[in-house]
């Protein structure tokens, strides 16, 4: 009988099986912490500085609605013919040396992905020269004068029902010269296999949601319609003509400021007033920037809030007659002051007491200012916000609809042009005066400000400045006038009120 060395002793076969175990159970942890540290965890690209978090950090818009962070950069190299040269300046978004995406995009890495989308600072954060001078400067906290969110909405649309729009496309503007960082041949593989599929069909059915949008007249830069597409997708509210009047549908108004939040706990916040917390204020435009009841990062909006609670309003850049403003302080405190505060010294009074009717809502047939944003918001609309993150200590509790439009500070608003909620009147000089003398036809998009008269320019043709005619519907530049607001007061008088103005 032949003898087998090679069979393993009992001890042998014992530490074999041991060993199998062993690399079995290495194997079974290792794909566990791939699953966790790729598939399930996320990693935000924080930033220390406060401004920098503001513009680039993110509030957890990205693993919902955002795009890998590749594909935005290769967008406007695919969609030259659209965009031509300027890229994402295009469509009015800026971006600065240093930066793969423009202000108001953040990066998150969702399930071993960057991804990138909006956050706070692509509504607010404004821009501006001064004449003669082609410095740009930021206003953080501003309205996002240049930003032309029409124009972006139905550029996402149009790639949504491009044809054209493809793997093999996509892959080559990602790995052209334009783009930094190319994919190696696995990402490739992913890109064509995964990623593509996923990206187009989140676009198509963005395209398909968003389509009513191509129904409103434009709106031009530094103008939103807020709630509309908030409607959509958020609650799938129905938005057909039958469902919602015109009126409606071309709600669009110019984006607010958002410094010194903390004296304006318990006004009437948004233009209609519509809600008067802060916190949920502010947690429903996070949701209008793209996170979801789920995704939002509470800590990433908390660190904003934070800020903005006491960020300062800016002051005016330009040269101020002081015996002109003081002259105007006591105009301004007779015919302003009870429904938008004052300034004294080097600093504003928000006292509700002592101005009565600061933050309170005026109704829309005493202000006869436009009432398509008014219209926009209805009551069916304010009970569905009311029932978002319900069984939380954050759900929604105070919105609601109301009978006007809410009467808020002015501090800064000299940085806050164009005026009206709806962005009708160019300057506030123009504001001061009776609707009948007020400029029906001018143009947007300047960011040269007009230091006079308190705005930007109005006047400049070609360039990319949009055309705004206030026959259009929503873009009516009625109302705010009359004896009470100053409108009938001699033209000296009106000059000595704006010029207070520049000091607040």
């Amino acid at each position: 009988m032949a003898i087998d060395y090679n069979k393993l002793t009992p001890v042998e076969a014992y530490e074999r099986r041991r060993s199998i175990w062993a690399w079995i159970v290495i194997a079974l942890v290792l794909v566990l912490l791939l699953y966790y540290f790729v598939g399930r965890s996320e990693y935000v690209i924080a930033y220390d500085d406060p401004e920098e978090h503001f513009k680039y950090g993110s509030i957890g818009s990205e693993g919902v609605t955002g795009l890998p962070t590749p594909i935005l950069q290769a967008l406007p190299v695919m969609y030259k013919d659209k965009l031509g040269g300027a890229g994402w300046a295009a469509l009015g978004l800026n971006t600065e040396p240093g930066q793969p995406l423009p202000i108001g995009f953040s990066r998150r890495v969702v399930t071993g992905v960057e991804r990138a989308w909006l956050n706070c600072s692509v509504c607010h954060m404004g821009t501006y020269t001064l004449p003669g001078d082609d410095e740009l400067h930021y206003i953080a906290g501003g309205a996002s004068n240049d930003l032309l969110l029409y124009d972006l909405i139905t550029f996402f649309i149009e790639v949504g029902k491009d044809p054209g729009f493809t793997a093999d496309r996509l892959i080559a503007a990602i790995n052209s010269d334009e783009v930094p960082g190319h994919l190696n041949f696995l990402e490739r593989l992913l890109y064509r296999t995964v990623v593509f599929r996923q990206v187009q069909a989140g676009l198509q059915a963005l395209a398909d949601d968003l389509t009513f949008v191509l129904r409103q007249e434009p709106f031009g830069p530094g103008r939103v319609d807020t709630f509309n597409s908030y409607k959509v997708l958020q609650f799938n509210f129905p938005m057909g003509p039958e469902f919602i009047s015109d009126v409606a549908l071309n709600g669009s108004s110019d984006y607010p400021s958002i410094w010194m939040q903390a004296p304006r706990a318990g006004m009437n916040l948004h233009w209609d007033g519509n809600n008067s917390s802060v916190r949920e204020r502010n947690l429903s435009a996070a949701l209008g920037a793209g996170v979801s009841p789920v995704s939002v990062d509470h800590d990433a909006l908390a660190r904003v809030r934070d800020w903005i609670d006491t960020l300062p309003a800016p002051k005016f850049p330009g040269d101020i007659d002081a015996n002109l403003a003081a002259q105007g302080k006591p105009l301004y405190d007779e015919y302003c002051a009870a429904c938008h505060g004052t300034g004294t010294d080097d600093s504003y009074d928000y006292n509700t007491t002592r101005h009565p009717y600061l933050g309170q809502v005026v109704d829309l047939q005493d202000i006869g200012t436009d009432p398509g944003r008014w219209s926009s918001y209805t009551q069916g609309f304010a009970a569905a916000q009311n029932s978002l993150y319900a069984g939380y200590p954050w759900q929604f509790k105070k919105f609601k609809k109301t009978s006007g439009y809410a009467n808020h500070p002015l501090d800064g608003i000299w940085a806050r042009s164009p005026y009206l909620h709806n962005g009708s009147v160019p300057t506030l000089r123009d504001l001061m005066n009776k609707t009948s003398d007020r400029p029906t036809e001018w143009y947007r998009g300047s960011r040269e400000l007009d230091l006079n008269r308190v705005g930007y320019r109005s006047d400049e043709v070609g360039g990319g400045k949009f055309f705004y005619d206030t026959n259009v519907l929503g873009n009516h530049n009625t109302g705010h006038e009359g004896p009470e607001y100053g409108t009938d007061l001699p033209p000296a008088d009106k000059d000595a009120i704006v010029e207070y103005m520049k000091t607040l």
